[in-house]
């Protein structure tokens, strides 16, 4: 496992706002098609003093209850403070943020289409271009271990070599993204690319596209959104 770069400070304010924002995408897990009840959580990176670390949601509080001073700190060595426990799914949450230094959010949930797929240990294979989302060429399903593991961590980050999301077996699935905005809507491609797979293989054989398109693809999402002020010229 490599380690992260050092993380800047973070003010007050800027930690009440993370927490609002952590909140209220917990609070949206159910109507995104996400997660039901308790299940799923989500984490930030936050730096509090000089001290790297991360936000977490508390294990089994309800979504609906869930307020900013509910929510965990935790520092990368797993030590934690707050009035309540941390997400049995901390292990993961922790590891990825020590070993892939460009994630500042993730996201757990058990949406089901993509729970459906990882029930039978499959991953989502390039049946559609917008699995590039995930950053390869498919999104690949984690080997089963128990939930809250130190296995199940070093499973989910073998998945995530190379990517952005897994699925888990039996399980669910992880997004990760730069904040927690593109983390959630990255968790969301995945249920609906998870929903287009199944509906696919239900109704005939789906076509898989070229390892070469697939490239194409993932060259074209580097520069997918940039603003043409601030893009290089084509010319360049």
């Amino acid at each position: 496992m490599t380690s992260m770069t050092s993380t800047p400070p973070t003010s007050s304010t800027d930690e009440n706002r993370l927490r609002a924002a952590i909140v209220q995408h917990c609070q949206r897990l159910s109507g995104a098609g996400l997660s039901a009840g308790t299940s799923g959580n989500i984490s930030a990176r936050c730096a509090q003093g000089a001290s790297a670390g991360l936000l977490i949601s508390p294990s089994g509080v309800d979504y609906a209850d869930l307020r900013p001073e509910s929510l965990v700190w935790m520092d990368l060595d797993g030590r934690w403070s707050g009035p309540l426990k941390p997400s049995s799914e901390w292990r993961f949450h922790r590891d990825i943020y020590v070993a892939r230094p460009e994630a500042g959010a993730i996201v757990h949930a058990h949406p089901t289409h993509a729970t459906a797929l990882a029930v039978q240990r499959l991953a989502i294979p390039a049946f559609h271009y917008m699995v590039a989302a995930a950053g390869g060429h498919d999104i690949r399903c984690a080997r089963y271990a128990t939930y809250g593991t130190e296995e199940l961590s070093q499973h989910a980050l073998a998945a995530l070599e190379g990517r952005r999301a897994c699925l888990l077996a039996n399980h669910g699935m992880i997004a990760f993204g730069a904040d927690l905005r593109r983390a959630f809507a990255l968790a969301i491609e995945v249920e609906t690319l998870a929903h287009q797979y199944l509906l696919a293989r239900a109704t005939g054989t789906p076509v898989i596209l070229e390892a070469q398109e697939m490239d194409r693809v993932l060259e074209k999402f580097k520069s997918y959104g940039v603003n043409a002020q601030t893009a290089p010229s084509a010319a360049a």
